[in-house]
C-alpha cells in the first residue's frame, strides 16, 4: 500500500478489460485522440474521485481488439471494487467493459509482470462477406491453401530476431536500436468452416509483428509466396521483403500470462 503525496492511501487493482476496437485511436493514451487507455484512465479517475494512471500489458494498435487486456493501477484502498466496475463500465459501455477487478500485490505491473501474450487473428475465407464479422475478421474470397500456411508457421516458433515482420521505433541519439528479439511460443491456424483463425503466443510482440506474419502467410495461401518464404525473410531482417500488413481488425489479444 502506497499514500500518495495529498491525497487517501492507494493499494493497487488488477482489471480484466475487453474492447471493440473500432472506434479507437489504439490502447496507449494520446492526447487529442480517443483512445481505449485515455477512456479507462477518465472514468476509473472520476469513479474513484483521484487521478489514476493505468498500464496495460499489449499497446494494441488501432482498430485492435481485447478480450483479455490486463490492466494495472492504483486506486484508493478503501474502494468498493464491485462498485467501481459497475460504475467504469456504465461510463464506458458497450465498447469498453471491465469484466473483473480484483486487489492485486503493490509490486504487480501489467505489462512489467506479464511473461506472455496470446493473440489470435481472424480471416472469413468465403466468397461472401458476413455481417456479423465485418470489424472482427478480414474477408479474403478467393480460397486459400490453408496447408501451406500451416507449414510456414513451424519457420517462426522459437526464438528468433523479427526485424522483418516489425516496425521498429525511432531511436534516440546515442542510443542503441531496440531489439526485435521475440520467443514465440506457439503459431498455429485453426478451420472451422469457412473461418480461420491463427493463433500465436510469445514473450511479447514488437510493433505490427502478427499483422504483418498475418500479412505474408495470407500471401503464402494465396500461392504468392512458398512456406518456405517464411523463413527466408525472417532470416533477412529486412522489412521490405514482406508482404502488406493484415488489417488490424482481424486482430484481438486473448490472453496474457503472469
Amino acid at each position: 500500500m502506497t499514500t500518495s503525496t495529498d491525497g487517501p492511501a492507494l493499494a493497487r487493482v488488477r482489471l480484466h478489460v475487453a474492447y471493440d476496437g473500432t472506434p479507437f485511436r489504439g490502447f496507449a493514451a494520446n492526447d487529442g485522440v480517443d483512445t481505449v487507455a485515455g477512456r479507462l484512465n477518465e472514468a476509473l479517475s472520476t469513479v474513484v474521485r483521484t487521478p489514476v494512471a493505468i498500464v496495460g500489458a499489449g499497446r494494441t494498435d488501432a482498430g485492435v481488439h481485447a478480450r483479455a487486456q490486463v490492466v494495472s493501477a492504483d486506486v484508493p484502498a478503501d474502494a468498493d471494487l464491485t462498485q467501481v466496475q459497475r460504475s467504469v463500465n456504465a461510463l464506458c459501455a458497450p465498447h469498453i467493459v471491465v469484466r473483473d477487478i480484483a486487489w492485486a500485490d503493490e509490486d504487480f505491473h501489467a505489462r512489467f509482470s506479464a511473461k506472455w501474450r496470446r493473440y489470435e487473428y481472424t480471416v472469413l475465407n468465403a466468397p461472401t462477406p458476413d455481417p456479423f464479422l465485418l470489424n472482427t475478421a478480414w474477408h479474403i474470397r478467393e480460397p486459400l491453401r490453408v496447408h501451406a500456411m500451416r507449414l510456414a508457421c513451424d519457420a517462426i516458433i522459437g526464438e528468433h530476431d523479427f526485424t522483418s515482420f516489425c516496425k521498429r521505433p525511432p531511436t534516440e541519439v546515442g542510443q542503441q536500436p531496440a531489439s526485435m528479439g521475440r520467443y514465440v511460443m506457439q503459431a498455429k491456424w485453426e478451420q472451422h468452416d469457412d473461418v480461420l483463425t491463427f493463433h500465436i503466443k510469445a514473450n511479447a510482440f514488437c510493433h505490427q509483428m502478427v499483422r504483418s506474419i498475418v500479412g505474408l502467410m495470407v500471401d503464402i495461401g494465396q500461392g504468392k509466396h512458398l512456406p518456405s518464404d517464411m523463413r527466408r525473410i525472417m532470416l533477412a531482417k529486412d522489412r521490405t521483403l514482406n508482404a502488406p500488413l493484415a488489417p488490424p481488425h482481424g486482430l484481438c489479444l486473448v490472453e496474457v500470462g503472469y
